[in-house]
């Protein structure tokens, strides 16, 4: 009896080196369907499972902050550039230098290999144009439209200290005042009285907007776009004046506990047939791997900003803690 129950020991200690060996954990900015694709698609593929928890950008560095000490994931995938720099910045990813990072421009990774760009997105407008026939107002065009008092409590947009999306929409509005930042936050200042609500996700103003909830909602092209081609009666804007832009990219945890796993992961998603589901969802992915015939927009045909993604990120604390004292949240 005693032998049998050894033998069950070391069977079940086995298997659960096995399936230790073929897992990892990863956290993930990217929205939960193109996860779940991606992710799935690695598996059949490697027959190695991902475990994985969606997070907004201003989440996952604090997740990883928290658990600088004992890392509960290998790798981080998606989230705007910025927070990427800002994790690299408080030590709490590594470099790699993987083999398939030829694939990236230079400006589209950084040059110490801590973070690698997938894909970029602009910001943009979404109007639903049902709610705008019933209110009687018209799509924005500009961050100036914006202000106008037709759109008081009709706007909504994600929290710049919970979100890269709204973030950048701070340092959005910066580059267009002239790197001026009094003028900038007046702007805020003024947006803020026509904003209904600031939400955790940089997705949900847009998501809101296509059931109607909400006329106008400012998010990242690729999200609207996407609600727009599964049906939502919306209008999609790029404001004149420019737009800045994420370049969502992907990072190795530092001391992260399935390091092996992470970085074939890591490989994987900068691959072929990654940038081919990558590329199916409305954004502009960096690498050679991705497919051209799938792009639903041009990013030279709209105006966008000289986007400075390291200065946002070394100034995002004080940038968001003068939001936070200056407008603070609804």
């Amino acid at each position: 009896m005693k032998k049998i129950l050894s033998v069950l020991v070391i069977m079940v200690i086995s298997f659960t080196m096995l399936m230790a060996a073929n897992s990892l954990k990863a956290y993930t900015t990217l929205e939960e369907p193109l996860a779940k694709a991606l992710f799935e698609q690695f598996e059949k593929e490697t027959s190695i499972h991902v475990e994985w928890v969606r997070l907004t950008t201003g989440e996952a560095v604090a997740r990883l902050e928290a658990e600088r000490d004992k890392p509960q994931a290998s790798i981080w995938v998606g989230g705007v550039g910025t927070g990427h720099i800002d994790a690299k910045n408080k030590g709490l990813t590594t470099t790699f230098n993987s083999y398939v990072a030829q694939t990236v421009p230079d400006k589209y990774k950084d040059p110490e290999k801590y973070w690698i760009g997938l894909y970029i997105g602009p910001i943009a407008f979404a109007t639903n144009t049902n709610r705008a026939k019933e209110l009687g107002i018209a799509s924005p065009k500009s961050w100036a439209d914006l202000l106008k008092p037709e759109y008081k409590g009709r706007i909504r947009v994600a929290n710049p200290a919970t979100s890269g999306t709204a973030y950048n929409m701070v340092t959005n509005i910066i580059r267009i005042s002239g790197e001026d930042e009094t003028k900038a936050f007046e702007y805020l200042k003024k947006l803020n009285v026509n904003i209904d609500q600031y939400t955790k996700s940089g997705s949900a103003p847009g998501k809101s907007c296509a059931i109607g909830e909400i006329p106008v909602a400012i998010g990242y092209a690729h999200d609207l776009i996407k609600l727009k081609v599964e049906g939502a009666p919306i209008e999609i804007t790029f404001p004149s004046e420019g737009s800045g832009f994420e370049t969502a990219s992907m990072s190795l945890i530092k001391n992260g506990p399935d390091a092996v796993n992470a970085k074939k992961l890591y490989n994987w998603i900068l691959g072929s047939k990654s940038m081919e589901i990558i590329a199916s969802w409305y954004v502009i992915p960096v690498s050679s791997n991705a497919p051209k015939d799938k792009l639903h927009f041009d990013i030279n045909s709209i105006t966008t900003v000289n986007q400075n993604d390291k200065w946002d990120a070394e100034n995002k604390e004080r940038l968001i803690d003068l939001w936070n004292k200056e407008i603070g949240t609804k």
